[in-house]
C-alpha cells in the first residue's frame, strides 16, 4: 500500500469508529441511539477538524459523546500519522521505511530524520498549549457555570480552538462571550497558534530560547517562517479592518456595540475564519460584502504544518509571487531571496486549480438538490466544509440527506487534501525519462 492510501484510510478509519461511537445510545443525551447520518456528519467534522454540526452538540451528546467528539478532533488535529506514531513510541516499538515516509509525507517534511523528535516535540507543544488555554479559560467559565462545568467547557474549548476544530458547547457558539477578552484573547491565540504551524513554533521557542541564555549568534530563520508570520499578521490585520468596516453599519452584527465591542468582534472574526469555525457575532445576519470576504478567508486558510485546513497561506504566497514574476517579465519566482523551485510552483497550481474544482462541483450538486436555498448560503457552507472552517449561515440542520453526504465528502477532501487523496486514487507520481518537444502556447 502506497503512503498516500495509508494516510487517506487512516483517517477514514477514524471517521468509521468515530461514527460508531456517536450512534450508541449513551453518547446521546437522551439514551437512545443516534442517527447514523448525525453520528457520521459530527464525526467526519470532527476528524476533519472542520465544526459544521447539524444538532446542537452541547445538548444533544451526552458527555461521553461529547468527550468522543473532542478525542476525534485531537486525532484529526494532530493528523492520523502523528496520533499512530505516538502510539508507536509508547509502546516502545521502531519505526520501519514505510513509516518514516508516512510521517515525512503527513508532515510535508523534506527528510525522514529525527522523525521521532519531531513527533515528541509536537505532542509536548500541544499539551503545553491546550493546558494554557484550559488555565485561562476557567477564569471565563468557572465563575459563570461552577467548577464542575467550568472546568470541563474550559477543556473542550481550549481542544477545540487550538485543534481549529470549531465545536463549542454553547448553541450561539461564543456569541455570549463577545465582549469578554479574557475569552476572545484566549480562544484566538490557541486558534492563530494552532494553525500557524508546528515548525513555526519551534523555530519562535528556539530563537527564545537563545536571547535568554545569552547567545548573540543570530539565528537563521527558515523560508517557511517567514512566509508563515508575515502573512498571517497581514491576513489578520487586513481581515480585522476588512469586517470592521463591512459590517460597522449592520446593527444585527457591529452596530450595536461600543467601540470596543466591535473592534475585538471584527479582530475574533478575522482569526476564526482563517479554518477556526468559532464565531462571536451571527453568521446568518452579516452583509452578502461581509459573508464574501469570509468565503474569501476561508478558502485561504491556515498554514502548513499546522492543525487547520484551506488552500494554505504558503499557497498563496508562491502564486502571487509567481503572478509578481510575469508580470515583472522575470523567469524565477522569489521569496525572500530565495528561488522557488518549478516543482513547488506546480505543486501550489494544482492545489488551487483541484480546490477551485471541488468547490465547483459541490456547489452545483448541492444548487440541484436544495435548489431552495439561496446560492450563497450553499457556497458559504461549501467552502466552510473544504476549507474546514465550520462557520455555517445556519443552513446545516436544514441540508437534505444527499447534501450532508457530499458535505462529509467534501470535509474529508480538505481535510486529506486534494494532491494527496488523488496521489491515493491513482498512485505516487514516478520519476519520467521521457521528455517531449517544447512549444509555446497562447495563454491571457
Amino acid at each position: 500500500m502506497t503512503v498516500s492510501r495509508t494516510i487517506c484510510l487512516g483517517f477514514l478509519t477514524v471517521i468509521a469508529v468515530g461514527t460508531i461511537l456517536l450512534m450508541m445510545p449513551f453518547s446521546t443525551s437522551n439514551g437512545a441511539w443516534n442517527n447514523p447520518i448525525v453520528a457520521l456528519f459530527t464525526a467526519t467534522s470532527a476528524v476533519c477538524v472542520t465544526g459544521l454540526a447539524v444538532v446542537d452538540t452541547g445538548t444533544y451528546f451526552s458527555f461521553w459523546g461529547q468527550l468522543f467528539i473532542l478525542l476525534l478532533a485531537q486525532i484529526g488535529g494532530l493528523g492520523y500519522m502523528t496520533t499512530t506514531t505516538f502510539l508507536i513510541l509508547l509502546t516502545g516499538r521502531r519505526f520501519d521505511l514505510r513509516q518514516k515516509m508516512a510521517i515525512q509525507q503527513a508532515l510535508d517534511r523534506r527528510g525522514m530524520q529525527g522523525s521521532a523528535k519531531i513527533i515528541r516535540s509536537i505532542i509536548a507543544t500541544t499539551l503545553i498549549f491546550e493546558i494554557t488555554g484550559i488555565l485561562l479559560l476557567l477564569w471565563g467559565f468557572v465563575p459563570e457555570h461552577g467548577w464542575g462545568k467550568g472546568l470541563w467547557l474550559a477543556i473542550f474549548h481550549s481542544v477545540s480552538a487550538w485543534n481549529n476544530a470549531g465545536f463549542s458547547l454553547f448553541a450561539d457558539s461564543l456569541s455570549g462571550y463577545q465582549s469578554s477578552k479574557l475569552v476572545i484573547f484566549t480562544i484566538s491565540g490557541l486558534i492563530i497558534f494552532g494553525g500557524i504551524g508546528y515548525q513555526v513554533i519551534l523555530e519562535t521557542f528556539v530563537w527564545l530560547r537563545d536571547r535568554f541564555q545569552g547567545r548573540k549568534e543570530n539565528q537563521i530563520f527558515s523560508l517557511d517562517f517567514k512566509v508563515a508570520i508575515s502573512t498571517t499578521i497581514f491576513l489578520l490585520v487586513v481581515g480585522t479592518i476588512a469586517f470592521f468596516g463591512v459590517e460597522l453599519r449592520n446593527i444585527e452584527t457591529l452596530k450595536s456595540l461600543n467601540f470596543d465591542g466591535q473592534f475585538l468582534a471584527a479582530l475574533f472574526q478575522s482569526v476564526t475564519t482563517r479554518t477556526a469555525g468559532f464565531n462571536s457575532i451571527d453568521i446568518g445576519s452579516m452583509t452578502n460584502t461581509g459573508l464574501f470576504i469570509t468565503i474569501a478567508f476561508m478558502f485561504i486558510g491556515a498554514c502548513p504544518g499546522g492543525t487547520g485546513g484551506g488552500m494554505k497561506t504558503t499557497t498563496l504566497r508562491v502564486l502571487t509571487s509567481c503572478t509578481k514574476t510575469i508580470l515583472q517579465g522575470k523567469e524565477e519566482v522569489l521569496l525572500y531571496k530565495r528561488r522557488i523551485p518549478i516543482p513547488l510552483v506546480l505543486k501550489a497550481i494544482g492545489v488551487l486549480v483541484g480546490s477551485v474544482a471541488t468547490v465547483i462541483a459541490v456547489t452545483t450538486f448541492i444548487s440541484l438538490t436544495d435548489s431552495s436555498l439561496s446560492f450563497l448560503e450553499i457556497f458559504f457552507e461549501v467552502v466552510s466544509a473544504f476549507a474546514t472552517v465550520g462557520l455555517s449561515t445556519g443552513i446545516t440542520a436544514a441540508l437534505s440527506i444527499p447534501a450532508k453526504l457530499i458535505l462529509v465528502v467534501t470535509m474529508y477532501i480538505g481535510r486529506v487534501g486534494v494532491l494527496l487523496l488523488m496521489s491515493a486514487i491513482l498512485g505516487d507520481p514516478r520519476p519520467t525519462s521521457i521528455h517531449y518537444p517544447e512549444e509555446n502556447l497562447l495563454v491571457g
